[in-house]
């Protein structure tokens, strides 16, 4: 796979994606495409900006004749789709733009994949879709064939674009592979979600809100273990196939927020309760032996050590989040 098109690379994941794909790729050519909407920022790409295999281009994914216009041109060995809009509250307020990015971006990059023979079709997803676990039966997770059961526009969006996705490679044969991950943390991360959100404003000894109670939990997945664990699907992982990527780190969000504060020496008094959202799901917990057997893969940070590494990384790049 010499040259690869990485959709969404200027937002979290997509951005880490790229500068991993680079790191242990250099041979490859590496096309960054990207809407720039208010989770895109090319600062996050800016150390690799001059690398001579690396392009960046703007674009919206739902823009059917500038993909395909860019498809023909660059002729792409694998597709790997990283772009979404993804802020589970922002899809309460406004579903459409999640259906037409998330849905319809996702139909036009595939139609672009067949019609120009891309040899693999790589779709990142979430495990929102399988929807929520009880507290109580903390053994309990998802496997790759749970039904899926979305509670957000956000995670039914996701959970459509996998069915369609399906659909493309039973249909029409696309060589795809789709990867259902935990909740990641890491360097890049926008402050609208939980943990550099709590960061920034516990810097700034603002109040910190959570919702409900804060007993809601969430498995934990350090960007840089979900590279590694996409470049082992797109690679080595069998067409057709659907992948778990599960950090192994369940905590209650409250959990979460009290181990930043002690981190940056900050008192618990900082933190508010706040009205819960609605369908807010109650816990996410998959499984991923599927992944770890069959590709040898497993996560390297436990929790405890990869949240010490991404304050460490905000304190050090307030520039690029304080912008």
């Amino acid at each position: 796979m010499k040259k690869v098109l990485i959709t969404g690379g200027a937002g979290f994941i997509g951005g880490n994606f790229v500068h991993y794909i680079l790191k242990k790729y250099p041979d490859y050519k590496i096309v960054n495409l990207d809407a720039l909407t208010y989770a895109g920022n090319l600062a996050t790409c800016q150390p690799i900006q001059k690398h001579t295999n690396y392009k960046f281009v703007k674009c919206d994914i739902t823009n059917r004749k500038s993909i395909f216009e860019l498809f023909e041109q660059e002729k792409f060995d694998a597709v790997v789709n990283l772009a979404a809009e993804s802020h589970v509250d922002r899809s309460i307020k406004n579903p459409g733009i999640f259906i037409k990015t998330n849905v319809l971006g996702t139909q036009i990059l595939m139609d672009a994949s067949i019609k120009f023979n891309v040899r693999r079709y790589h779709q990142v997803s979430t495990d929102e879709v399988y929807g929520s676990l009880p507290l109580e039966c903390p053994d309990l997770s998802f496997t790759e064939e749970a039904t899926l059961n979305p509670s957000s526009p956000y995670s039914a969006s996701k959970a459509s674009a996998d069915l369609l996705a399906l659909s493309y490679y039973k249909t029409y044969n696309l060589p795809l592979t789709i990867s259902r991950c935990s909740n990641n943390y890491g360097p890049y991360q926008l402050p609208e979600k939980l943990i550099p959100l709590i960061v920034s404003k516990a810097l700034k000894d603002e109040h910190l809100p959570i919702y409900g109670k804060g007993n809601n939990i969430r498995d934990w997945l350090h960007v840089w273990d979900h590279c590694v664990a996409i470049d082992l699907i797109l690679h080595k992982g069998r067409i057709g196939e659907i992948y778990n990527v599960s950090g192994q780190n369940q905590r209650t969000n409250l959990e979460v927020v009290r181990t930043i504060l002690n981190n940056l020496k900050k008192p618990e008094s900082l933190i508010t309760y706040v009205k819960d959202r609605p369908g807010h799901d109650l816990r996410y917990a998959i499984n991923s032996r599927k992944l770890q057997e069959g590709l040898r893969w497993k996560p390297t940070y436990n929790f405890d050590l990869g949240i010490k590494h991404t304050i460490q990384w905000y304190l050090k790049n307030k520039e690029w989040w304080q912008t």
